[in-house]
């Protein structure tokens, strides 16, 4: 009877490995960024949108990418592993501007893109010229939006960023923050899409308003791990919306986050100590074998 008894825990612990361990692949023509617990961080670069860039957002309905180009070779030269691309800007052709700046994107880098629109029309000309396996950003917990963008993810084989919201908004009780992240985990797995391909966003509330708010996401962080399994994303420097000396915040924000589960984030790669913060978390997880990427981080300054 111990015997059984002890079989069975190694089962459930077994089981338990397998599930913490899964793994998120996204992929260019050439290339693959994998995203999992067991894996260094991974960068998705931010500076490809328009939303608080008034200069790009300018050139852009003038019909210049040049800056397109420039801001996706400096975040590869930076370090990003995915790069995210975003058109969002009122009275423009969003479907047209996303894919032509997808088109130019993949001609300068190598690397993954993440398509990011809250236009589903958008969305589907992104998927429809991207070449690779995509990560789409972003799905939510409403109904239409469940149904009008998972549909798409399953038909292009992308991956997707489930946020944790729904109908009702963005809750300030964790619980209903994780109910919404289980409930979009589950509906994508209904319309056929494996439970790794959605990197769920816990949603970083900005800790000049709610006090707890960086408590809320390391619990809620554990638990997307532990739960359900699923590797997470976020934008971190939502966090010092505010404050002062965001910076400060931000790079230790996001070394207790990786601490507590995050597998990637939606941030500047351009960043000094965004970077170095992301390298001594991934040293000190040991997700840096031999610490070489550290060493060659600093021996590449000096």
């Amino acid at each position: 009877m111990v015997a059984g008894l002890l079989v069975t825990c190694a089962t459930s612990h077994q089981q338990l490995e397998e599930t913490n361990n899964m793994e998120t692949i996204i992929s260019s023509k050439t290339k693959e960024t994998v995203i999992g617990t067991e894996r260094p961080f991974t960068i998705i670069g931010e500076r490809i949108n328009p939303t608080g860039r008034k200069l790009l957002a300018r050139e852009l309905e003038a019909g210049d990418f040049s800056r397109v180009e420039r801001d996706a070779v400096a975040q590869t030269e930076a370090g990003a592993q995915i790069l995210d691309v975003n058109a969002g800007i009122p009275m423009i052709d969003e479907p047209e501007v996303l894919a032509q700046m997808i088109q130019l994107v993949q001609t300068v880098s190598d690397l993954p893109i993440s398509i990011d629109s809250s236009m589903v029309e958008a969305l589907q000309r992104g998927l429809e010229v991207y070449q690779g396996k995509a990560l789409v950003n972003s799905v939510t917990g409403e109904e239409e939006r469940l149904e009008s963008v998972l549909p798409l993810v399953k038909k292009y084989g992308a991956a997707v960023i489930a946020i944790c919201n729904d109908e009702s908004g963005i809750s300030h009780d964790p619980d209903v923050r994780f109910a919404v992240a289980k409930k979009i985990v589950q509906r994508a797995m209904d319309h056929g899409i494996p439970k790794e391909d959605v990197l769920v966003d816990p949603l970083i509330m900005p800790i000049g308003a709610v006090q707890t708010a960086g408590q809320q996401a390391f619990s809620l962080l554990r638990r997307i791990q532990t739960e359900l399994g699923s590797n997470t994303t976020c934008g971190a420097s939502n966090v010092s919306f505010g404050m002062p000396n965001r910076r400060a915040i931000n790079s230790n924000f996001l070394a207790m986050l990786i601490s507590n589960g995050l597998t990637s984030a939606i941030t500047n790669p351009l960043e000094e100590a965004l970077r170095e913060a992301i390298l001594a978390a991934d040293l000190l997880m040991g997700h840096d074998e031999f610490g070489m990427a550290w060493i060659t981080a600093h021996r590449n300054k000096s």
